[in-house]
């Protein structure tokens, strides 16, 4: 895969911009079995105790949490179709290497979706958590260090375009090509 230069990654900015904001689609699933496994789904179940069932997000563990076991602030990570496209350069073959479980065409951005914001998602519900999710070596290598530097930007940051982690709080099923929707906060505010 051809690794995008800075210049190509920062004209592909505009479309990323251009998600919608209040609902979009899920367009890929990608779980993964095992360490650098991935098995692209068109159905997945998403469970509170385990996230994408059959992902090793629990057995992995992570670095996040003192004891090294999976952290609940971590169990799903959605990546923007649209920023994974432009750093693929195209190639849908290439999307499941971001190591991401969902790929939606929607808006990601802080602002849009802040921590605690809720997601129907086919017929589950997913929150937004807190931390960030960032770029990495792994993502570095496979994507290009324009790519890695951009996803980590204060701007890229803010539109999350590495994506953004979240936790299962209903259970239910996701199929590739569904619908999510952002859900009114609990104070009611509409989306």
């Amino acid at each position: 895969m051809a690794q995008r230069g800075a210049q190509e990654l920062a004209a592909g900015l505009e479309e990323i911009r251009r998600a919608p904001a209040a609902s979009g689609t899920v367009e890929m699933i990608v779980r993964r079995p095992a360490q650098d496994e991935r098995e692209v789904l068109e159905e997945g179940r998403l469970t509170v105790d385990d996230g994408l069932a059959g992902d090793d997000w629990r057995a992995r563990g992570s670095r996040s949490t003192p004891n090294g076991a999976a952290d609940p602030e971590r169990q799903l990570t959605v990546m923007g179709s649209r920023v994974i496209d432009l750093l693929a350069g195209g190639d849908r073959g290439a999307w499941p290497l971001a190591g991401d479980q969902l790929y939606v065409d929607l808006d990601l951005g802080v602002a849009n979706l802040p921590a605690g914001t809720r997601l129907a998602i086919g017929s589950a519900v997913i929150e937004v958590t807190e931390p960030a999710h960032t770029g990495c070596a792994k993502f570095g290598a496979r994507f290009g260090g324009e790519a890695l530097r951009l996803v980590n930007s204060p701007d890229g940051r803010a539109l999350r375009l590495r994506g953004l982690n979240a936790r299962v709080v209903l259970p239910g099923t996701v199929r590739r090509g569904d619908p999510l929707r952002r859900l009114p906060s609990i104070a009611g505010d509409e989306p």
